[in-house]
């Protein structure tokens, strides 16, 4: 052991060395353009006014090149800026938080599963055995058509839960940014398993009183994912429609999503899924900068579907019994994995320094072309990104991405928390995690937010934030942290 241990502490220069020399290169790399304005700048100092005045003369003599040159370079300017995208400005949003009574511990889970007379002991034992090792706390919300005894799995139940949870969620938002529903144009709702008829964007219609021309979409049966989805589908509504306000609410139906067979890929289902809901307003209006939280730069979306593996890893079907359910398949994590490195291979070039995009390419060209043996380089992130909110899905999911991004735990933090405390809440999950780093004073204007989320199907969705002002905690109403956010973090077995 002391051999061992003197070893290391021989090597521990050379670390220190090395760390400083990428930091170097870093900087190098990033920096480039400004070192070399630098001998400009120093060239430029030497000049006398003599030679100032010559250089004038010599423009003169060019008179009808200076002026071709100047009116080509402004009508090239003139086509760039407007032919920029509008830009999409992320007003406020709200996490629902649902009433303490419809809290659902491990043991109240447990007792509810028992009392429903569905399940096998095996049964019984294995959701115990998930739930144990889930990395959820004890003050998870469940609807209470699952709280009931016995359990009311109506569809009148659903609608319920629906309107709770959406209504909730959308009232706290409009008495934050206090916009006119009138002025909303367009209006996006996703749940992937409830989509009853009149539609969830219907209701919210009718509730609200929106518009007759409101552009209205209802996006079912697409996963965990679908948040990002829905914010991609009114980014690019709103680069068509002028001074437009998008609404975007995303929730999940825990009522008619429960499974009562013994079938152990369903079972899964039942103890990870908790009740919550977020809504989002988005506007292109230039005038609304100054009010915003954030700015939108980038959506990347990854579709693996044209595989059957992907696609039938998450899929809702009967059992041998006729009970449905959605069944999770043993290669979800491969999956998932392989989904998220199609992803980020996309968004790195968009995101990652210049420094961190030559290391990958070096790396990919020495073990491609020259056939070096060498581990694939696996680009920096946090060189790119501030915060990250990786969709709350899993302990599993959340452990292996924090290994294959080498995130660190204040990095994790959002993520493990909002699946502590509110569990896995489908699509609504990034914005309790938003919402966490909010509570806790992290954001600081110029940060860069990175949302990524799994979904059935099988996709794997980015967004990525610009915070446009400081988040002070003390002034954020609505927020589902704030009364407790000095309880967290908190240790997860």
């Amino acid at each position: 052991m002391v051999f061992k241990k003197k070893k290391i502490l021989d090597n521990e220069p050379n670390l220190v060395k090395l760390k400083y020399v990428k930091l170097g290169y870093h900087y190098l790399v990033s920096n480039a353009m400004y070192l070399i304005l630098v001998p400009l700048t120093i060239a430029s100092a030497h000049l006398s006014v003599d030679d100032f005045v010559h250089l004038f003369n010599n423009l003169k003599l060019n008179l009808m090149s200076v002026t071709v040159c100047t009116a080509l370079t402004v009508l090239l300017a003139t086509l760039h800026f407007l032919g920029r995208p509008k830009q999409v400005y992320l007003l406020n949003f709200s996490c629902y938080k649902p009433e303490p009574g419809l809290m659902c511990s491990l043991e109240a889970f447990m007792k509810r599963s028992e009392l429903s007379r569905s399940f096998s002991e095996e049964s019984l034992a294995f959701q115990k055995k998930i739930l144990e090792k889930s990395g959820y706390g004890p003050k998870t919300y469940a609807s209470q058509s699952l709280l009931d005894v016995p359990m009311n799995l109506t569809i009148e139940e659903a609608r319920k839960e629906a309107e709770m949870v959406m209504f909730g969620a959308v009232d706290d938002l409009l008495a934050k940014t206090r916009v006119n529903v009138k002025d909303i144009g367009i209006l996006i709702v996703n749940c992937s398993v409830f989509n009853p008829t009149p539609s969830l964007s219907a209701m919210v219609v009718n509730r609200y009183k929106l518009r007759g021309n409101v552009l209205s979409y209802n996006l079912g049966g697409m996963g965990c994912s679908a948040g990002v989805i829905s914010v991609d589908l009114a980014k690019q509504l709103l680069q068509v429609q002028p001074n437009c306000y998008a609404l975007v609410v995303s929730m999940e139906s825990m009522t008619l999503n429960w499974y009562s067979g013994n079938n152990r890929s369903m079972l899964i289902t039942n103890c990870l899924f908790r009740m919550g809901a977020a809504a989002i307003l988005l506007s292109n209006r230039s005038s609304d900068r100054r009010h915003s939280k954030y700015r939108l730069i980038h959506t990347v979306r990854t579709h693996k579907g044209v595989d059957d593996k992907c696609y039938n890893c998450v899929i809702q079907k009967e059992d041998t019994e006729k009970r449905l359910g959605i069944a999770l398949s043993k290669d979800l994590l491969t999956v998932a994995g392989d989904a998220l490195k199609t992803n980020i291979t996309t968004l790195g070039p968009l995101v990652l320094p210049l420094s961190e995009q030559i290391l990958f390419f070096l790396n990919l060209v020495g073990r491609k072309i020259f056939k070096m043996k060498m581990k694939q380089y696996v680009p920096d992130f946090k060189l790119a990104f501030e915060h990250f909110c990786i969709h709350a899905g899993g302990k599993a999911v959340l452990d292996e991405i924090e290994k294959n991004l080498k995130l660190s735990k204040w990095h994790m933090e959002p993520s493990r928390m909002t699946l502590y405390r509110f569990g896995n809440t489908s699509s609504s999950s990034l914005w309790y995690e938003l919402a966490y780093a909010e509570a806790k004073g992290r954001i600081r204007k110029g940060d860069r937010v990175w949302q990524i989320a799994f979904g059935s199907g099988f996709k794997c969705n980015s967004v990525v934030w610009h915070a446009l002002q400081t988040i002070n905690p003390t002034y954020e109403k609505y927020n589902p942290w704030m009364d407790e956010i000095d309880d967290f973090p908190v240790n997860v077995p």
